[in-house]
């Protein structure tokens, strides 16, 4: 599974491109955020991203996480999106 990661500076369009390609071709992608602004902006691009896989009949569904981050020699809290694609229901 492809790991995304989300800065508070990441553009969302941008990011909701990355997560819909992905989808389409692995069906799964996980999105990793750490801090407020990040996350504001992990949730925009999910959303949009719903809109980007809606025309080829998926839907997304997501499962959000609090995980532990080595980086740097410190431990960070991060949140982790696991998004997956399913059909789109009628």
């Amino acid at each position: 599974m492809e790991t995304l990661r989300v800065s508070g500076k990441s553009r969302p369009n941008s990011v909701a491109g990355a997560i819909a390609a992905l989808l389409r071709s692995q069906s799964e992608v996980e999105v990793q955020a750490i801090g407020p602004e990040a996350v504001n902006q992990a949730i925009k691009a999910i959303a949009i991203a719903r809109g980007y896989i809606a025309p080829d009949n998926l839907d997304l569904i997501v499962k959000p996480a609090f995980v532990k981050l080595e980086l740097e020699n410190e431990e960070r809290t991060a949140l982790r999106f696991t998004v997956r694609s399913q059909p789109l229901q009628p």
